[in-house]
C-alpha cells in the first residue's frame, strides 16, 4: 500500500517523466496520506490506442489510480487528487498540438486487500 498505476497514452511516451514522477508522488503521498516511503509501488501501463469522443487523433490521455488502506478523510483523498494534478502538470508536456486529458482517483482499497513480499 499504496498501489498506483498510471495509465497513459502511447504518444506521451518521450513527453512523459516517468520516473520523476513516481519519487515525487512517493514523496507526496507519504507526505499527504501518511504512506511509508518503502510500501509506495508505481506501475505505468503504455495505452495504444486513445479516442476522445469522436475523435482518435490529437488527443493523449494520462489517468492515475491510487489505492489506499482505508481510513482517509475525504479532504486528504482530494488533497492527493489534486496534488497529483499538479504533478502530472509538472512532469508531462505533451507535444504541440495534441491535447492533453489528465485526471486522477484515490480511493479506498477493498478489505479483501491482502499483499505479500518475497
Amino acid at each position: 500500500m499504496p498501489q498506483i498505476t498510471v495509465d497513459y497514452s502511447e504518444r506521451l511516451a518521450e513527453h512523459f517523466d516517468r520516473p520523476g514522477f513516481a519519487k515525487a508522488l512517493h514523496a507526496t503521498v507519504v507526505e499527504i496520506a501518511a504512506a511509508k516511503p518503502p510500501a509506495c509501488k508505481t506501475q505505468f501501463r503504455r495505452t495504444e490506442d486513445t479516442t476522445v469522443g469522436p475523435d482518435t487523433e490529437d488527443h493523449a490521455i494520462v489517468h492515475v489510480h491510487i489505492g489506499l488502506l482505508a481510513g482517509r478523510t475525504e479532504e486528504t483523498r482530494a488533497r492527493l487528487t489534486e496534488a497529483v494534478l499538479e504533478l502530472l502538470r509538472q512532469h508531462v508536456k505533451p507535444a504541440e498540438g495534441l491535447a492533453l486529458h489528465a485526471s486522477a482517483e484515490v480511493r479506498d482499497l477493498d478489505p479483501s486487500y491482502r499483499k505479500y513480499d518475497a
